[in-house]
């Protein structure tokens, strides 16, 4: 086999570029490479309930698969058909397997919960019909009706309908007449609070708007936060040791100092007394750094060509002058 150097470069730079750009697509497709070896399933809903495409799969809280497609089947009676894949092989879902759409989060995310049942093997592509299914009970959706039937409803009409009734059965035995009244308190109660119940109920609903177009922000701060723990956890014992070394560290310098006392006590005054009369002769410093500078520098000049000093006598021998005769 010949080696390299000795191969055409364009075509080994070809391969190569082909392989890189080969791992590269492999990289941004892993889902789609999971889907093929996955077994793929449906399953019936009457309601999505906020169910997505991407969404986790999970048995008994752990996670074996994910939601693929999430879709309309027309009909006579129409349902909500959604397509999910299980990745895990080692998953055994009986023919009575039932599913359940879940909240994941706080924020309403969701997920696609499996129980596995019944005998042999769900054959891959089977569909689990609607009487296996169930669908969440969706906070937010409620608050949101609430909000909007409480819109419709007129708070002092109904007063006015409970205390009427409670008139009207005035000479009933104690019970119902108790009954009566009660409603009646507190409807009138529910009509005075009229213009809270609905300031409540419409910031309700402000938040659970916000909290929903936050979701994602939500989800990755708490992401980071449970990153943030994890880390700190692992480094929990590095962390216990260097606070174990810093105490053993002042430890040692306490007993530093306890044992020098008495040497470090006559020095620290002598460096007391030399800082003081710095400080009185400051002036006198500082004018002499700022004389000696022209000194320094003239200096420099005289030495600076080697181990010895530059320097001339003027007037030492006397110029030849020619006198008149030839």
């Amino acid at each position: 086999m010949r080696p390299f150097r000795e191969r055409n470069p364009a075509a080994v730079g070809a391969v190569g570029l082909a392989v890189i750009v080969a791992t590269l697509l492999g990289a941004f497709q892993l889902d789609r490479l999971a889907a093929l070896t996955g077994r793929s399933y449906e399953a019936a809903f009457s309601d999505a309930s906020g169910l997505a495409t991407g969404n986790e799969v999970r048995v008994v809280g752990v996670r074996v698969g994910a939601v693929t497609a999430v879709e309309l089947a027309r009909g006579p009676q129409p349902y909500v058909r959604v397509r999910f894949r299980v990745d895990d092989d080692g998953v055994r879902l009986g023919r009575d397997t039932g599913a359940t759409i879940r909240i994941k989060t706080v924020l309403g995310q969701k997920y696609l919960a499996l129980a596995p049942a019944g005998p042999d093997r769900l054959p891959e592509g089977a569909r689990i019909p609607l009487d296996r299914t169930a669908a969440p009970f969706d906070v937010v959706q409620a608050v949101t009706g609430l909000a909007d039937t409480l819109d419709h409803v007129d708070t002092d009409q109904l007063a006015d309908a409970f205390r009427t009734l409670s008139e009207t059965f005035a000479d009933t035995p104690g019970s119902v007449n108790s009954s009566l009244v009660g409603l009646s308190r507190l409807s009138r109660t529910v009509a005075e609070r009229d213009a809270e119940l609905r300031s409540l109920l419409d910031r309700a609903r402000q938040v659970t708007d916000v909290l929903a177009t936050r979701d994602e922000e939500f989800r990755k701060l708490v992401a980071d936060g449970e990153a943030l723990l994890a880390e700190v956890s692992r480094r929990r014992d590095a962390i216990h040791r260097l606070l174990v070394g810093t105490d053993e560290l002042a430890t040692e310098l306490s007993g530093l100092v306890a044992d020098n006392r008495a040497q470090l006590e006559p020095a620290l005054h002598k460096l007391r007394d030399v800082v003081a009369v710095l400080q009185r002769n400051r002036d006198e410093l500082e004018q002499t750094v700022r004389r000696m500078a022209p000194f320094v520098t003239a200096f420099a000049n005289v030495v600076g060509n080697g181990r010895w000093f530059d320097s001339y006598v003027s007037g030492l021998l006397q110029p030849y002058v020619p006198t008149g005769g030839r």
